[in-house]
């Protein structure tokens, strides 16, 4: 008789619901996919009727229901927290309680309830530690039978990182640090001091920390000031908080502002303003400390397992320039990274848990292959579907009868440096578009970068764009030997492909930094000469794949660009209606949905389009 869990995350970050099927995993999407709403965090009622949508069986067939972490544990850390702080934090103590009190103590009755409406309320809920569900996460779906285990983030319950140790169906936690000591709470209050939202804006301060100046006595006095004042850096990794500078533990905001400014000489950067050459050496000088502390963490789990394979998940685990260092650091043989590394992936890792751990069911590993199946576990639309969905809006659309024939074609129009939007098969889990809901542009075009960032996402202009390349030509670009699938790795591009650039280029302003032609694929080379790839193979994105092979033989170059199908501010898109009015409200050029195609200048009768909500939610 087959087991059948559920994994819900939810009431926090990034909802999301998963369905395991004896092991294998069927389904899993994030809430914000179906609502619209980003890092929407109510239960996932859309993601929950989509995963049982493609259940073979009845839903009455469900065994168990598993919440990604320990609801009641974590208010124990609330109460406790404030408790230590008192006096400080009386202000935040009284917002907080009647929202625990009303909502989260009762999160087990509310879930029931939930259930109810999908005709689950007689199935066995369960609810695993969150840094299980993280260590689940990253561990079952990888393709090693033995793995040290790490998880990363701002914090769980109690926990903010773990170090463990994965064979065979087991996971053993042989090390934790705990609340306050977080280093995804330390990047973050960086973050927020830089003037980026907390919780969306990590990935940009790693962006922007390529613009400091490496080595420049102020970057060098504000990693000296940070290791001297804010956090005690042990040698195995572990650390301890000044807990004077930071705000996060029962206050409002992340840090003690008046303390960072007398300490570090610059003031918290007011959001949407300049940013100035002082903020880029602060991004650069944390970036540095984040990845020398997780090289340590590393090699202590390293030490502490004796294996010779990784796997990580936690929210600091998407930090792609830090995983990038501790591959190419030779501590371990190969590394594996849950896609879905934040709290979205929680649910996917509690499902998992609970077949492998809470009923015992051995795993079948495959070896140099993961089991998410490409992380494309989302929701796919027919022919019919799309269709209607154009028709809606008075689109005016053609049809391919040939894929090859619309792949080649696709390829021409990247060519002429069009920007194109694909829409294909089902949509990713996790906060990268891998193929299937992307946005495509030319990484020859040195135009390309400003164009996306500014016409195409609404977003900063300093900000980095990935490239897509074949998994069988990666070395031809890239200096690495490891492939990428889930865009999580910065790599160098190779050496020979880099362009010649001015003597005094360290010492320039971030905007005249920006644009020069740093390799012969400018478009996807950051300022420091890497770029963060997604290696494409042919046997878990086809038509992905099947695209930038015709690209490669129209012009040489078996790479493209490759940035998420949405624009600032909004979810990646999920439905065809989803991608049509993002297609129409920007400068896209182009959008492939299944075998259709629509130009933008063929749509002169589209009638009126929904609200465009982004510009009110910047973040």
């Amino acid at each position: 008789m087959s087991e059948i869990i559920i994994g819900i995350s939810a009431f926090y970050h990034d909802s999301a619901a998963c369905i395991v099927k004896d092991g294998k995993i069927i389904a899993a999407a994030q809430e914000e996919r179906f609502t619209r709403k980003k890092h929407d965090s109510a239960f996932p009622e859309n993601a929950l009727s989509y995963v049982l949508s493609q259940l073979d069986t009845d839903p009455s067939q469900v065994n168990y229901i598993t919440f990604y972490d320990k609801p009641l544990l974590k208010f124990e850390r609330l109460i406790e927290t404030y408790h230590a702080f008192a006096p400080k934090g009386m202000s935040s103590f009284f917002q907080a309680m009647p929202v625990w009190l009303k909502e989260k103590l009762l999160i087990k009755h509310n879930i029931r309830n939930e259930l109810k409406k999908h005709g689950l309320e007689n199935c066995p809920v369960l609810f695993p530690e969150h840094h299980l569900s993280h260590a689940a996460s990253a561990f079952f779906p990888s393709p090693f039978d033995d793995a040290a285990i790490l998880t990363v983030d701002g914090v769980g319950e109690w926990t903010t990182t773990t170090l463990g140790h994965g064979k065979g169906n087991k996971i053993s936690i042989l090390k934790e640090m705990h609340f306050p000591h977080s280093l995804g709470l330390l990047y973050s209050a960086f973050t927020y001091y830089c003037g980026f939202r907390v919780n969306s804006g990590e990935y940009k301060l790693m962006g922007l920390a390529p613009y400091g100046q490496n080595g420049a006595e102020e970057t060098e006095t504000f990693k000296r000031k940070t290791l001297e004042h804010l956090i005690d850096v042990r040698n195995d990794g572990s650390f301890v908080l000044n807990m004077k500078y930071f705000s996060y533990a029962t206050g409002l905001k992340m840090t003690n502002n008046n303390r960072w400014e007398k300490l570090f000489g610059i003031p918290p950067r007011k959001p949407e303003t300049e940013i100035g050459q002082s903020y880029c050496n602060m991004a650069l000088a944390i970036q540095q400390i984040t990845e020398d502390i997780m090289l340590k963490l590393a090699q202590t789990a390293k030490e502490l397992s004796g294996s010779k394979n990784l796997v990580m998940a936690g929210g600091v685990a998407l930090n792609s320039v830090a995983n990038g260092k501790l591959e190419r650091s030779g501590i371990f043989d190969r590394i594996w990274i849950q896609p879905a590394a934040g709290d979205a992936g929680g649910a996917l890792g509690a499902a998992m848990a609970t077949y492998h751990i809470y009923l015992n069911k051995d795993r079948m590993v495959v070896p140099q292959k993961d089991s998410m199946q490409g992380a494309l576990l989302g929701p796919e639309f027919s022919a019919f579907e799309i269709v209607k969905a154009l028709n809606k809006y008075n689109a005016t659309w053609e049809e391919r009868n040939s894929f090859e024939t619309l792949a080649q074609e696709t390829a021409d129009l990247l060519n002429q440096g069009k920007i194109v939007g694909w829409f294909q098969g089902r949509m990713e889990f996790g906060p990268r578009a891998l193929g299937n809901r992307s946005i495509l542009g030319d990484a020859r075009n040195k135009e390309m970068q400003k164009r996306l960032n500014l016409q195409i996402k609404f977003r900063e202009s300093f900000r980095p764009f990935a490239p897509s390349v074949l998994s069988e030509k990666t070395k031809d670009l890239f200096d690495t030997p490891y492939d990428s699938p889930y865009m999580l790795i910065v790599c160098p591009v190779q050496q020979e492909r880099l362009n010649k650039l001015p003597d005094d280029y360290d010492k320039l302003p971030l905007l005249e930094k920006l644009y020069y032609e740093r390799s012969d694929v400018p478009a996807i080379t950051h300022i420091d000469y890497s770029a963060r790839i997604q290696t494409v193979h042919a046997d878990t994105n086809p038509r992905y794949h099947k695209l930038i092979e015709k690209f490669e033989k129209t012009t040489g170059y078996p790479v493209i660009i490759n940035t998420s199908f949405n624009v600032r501010g909004e979810p990646i898109v999920c439905k065809p209606e989803d991608a049509f009015v993002c297609f129409m409200r920007t400068d896209m050029d182009v959008l492939v949905m299944g075998n259709y195609i629509l130009f933008k200048e063929n749509q002169q009768n589209v009638k009126p389009l929904p609200r465009f909500d982004f510009l009110d939610s910047l973040d």
